[in-house]
């Protein structure tokens, strides 16, 4: 029975150390590191392109829709197969396809159903080409401007995506 005390009172100190030095003084190791000047500013940066940021108006690119409520993040389970989901993607279709003025068929996939997280920010580039023209007559830019904006928003290493948050921020700016 002592070995027992002398094992757990050991393991209450490796956790108690651990909880300390993992816990406090590395956090706050971080902390006083980022405050260093010259890297304070990189170290508060946010990144927000990395993120689906809806923006209203037709003036704007829309991303793909959400299946998260935030703070949550996270997609349906619901299969191809599910008559709620294919009733939810007809109807999606059917809205996009009338605010592009196009036929249900031209609607990209990615336009009518949500990523694996539900926030991101990335369309295919066919489905920025389907939003074009709207965007163009909203913002009163030519449509050759929106589509040198969508391609300096393009990118990608295993497939190409055009990164709509970028691409809205840059509509800001011209």
């Amino acid at each position: 029975m002592d070995n027992f005390f002398k094992q757990a009172w050991a393991g209450l100190r490796v956790l108690l150390a651990l909880t300390v030095i993992l816990g406090v003084a590395y956090p706050a190791v971080v902390w006083g590191v980022s405050r260093i000047p010259g890297l304070h500013g990189n170290a508060e940066a946010q990144d927000t392109s990395l993120v689906a940021v809806v923006r209203e108006g037709d003036k704007y690119f829309v991303p793909r829709p959400s299946a998260a409520t935030l703070p949550a993040s996270g997609g349906t389970n619901k299969s191809e197969i599910n008559e709620d989901y294919t009733k939810v993607i007809a109807e999606r279709r059917t809205e996009i396809a009338q605010r592009e003025g196009v036929a249900e068929d031209q609607v990209p996939q990615d336009a009518v159903t949500a990523s694996a997280s539900g926030l991101d920010p990335d369309i295919s580039p066919a489905y920025a080409e389907l939003q074009v023209p709207r965007v163009a007559r909203a913002s009163g830019l030519p449509v050759e401007k929106v589509r040198e904006l969508v391609a300096a928003a393009t990118g990608g290493t295993f497939t190409t995506t055009v990164n709509v948050t970028a691409l809205n921020r840059a509509l800001d700016a011209a």
